[in-house]
């Protein structure tokens, strides 16, 4: 067996409020648009590019679900998952998406007690007391 691993780490801007939807199970999906930006220096110019990633959550906490916001900063630590599907003209299509294993919405938190992983078992790390004191 070969050793591998699939991690991603974002840290970005939501583009749109987070939804949430529920399967047949009952089993809460929330998903959201992040961005993030890179920055590169082309001549004498700073130029700036964009990238967005579709991003899926499990059983998210209502605090962090209501803390995912538009134009709000996350934190995201997950996985990537290529997933295929058709659109509706019946084109086949193609996507890769960031299933999230935790989320941190980077504002003050006020119960970060209320903040969990996926598994709702362990506590996220809630030691962003200001986004002042973040070094970027």
């Amino acid at each position: 067996m070969s050793f591998s691993v699939n991690k991603i780490t974002l840290l970005g801007t939501l583009g749109r409020h987070a939804e949430t939807r529920f399967t047949t199970n009952n089993v809460a999906i929330t998903s959201f648009s992040l961005a993030t930006e890179h920055s590169y220096k082309a001549g004498e110019d700073w130029k700036s590019e964009t990238t967005w990633h579709n991003i899926t959550a499990f059983k998210l906490s209502d605090y962090v679900k209501n803390n995912l916001t538009k134009g709000s900063k996350v934190y995201v630590e997950g996985r990537l998952q290529k997933r295929e599907y058709t659109d509706k003209d019946g084109n086949k299509k193609q996507s890769v998406d960031v299933v999230a294993e935790r989320i941190i919405p980077l504002s003050k938190t006020e119960k970060p007690e209320d903040m969990y992983s996926e598994d709702k078992t362990e506590p996220v790390d809630s030691t962003v007391e200001d986004d002042d004191s973040l070094p970027f």
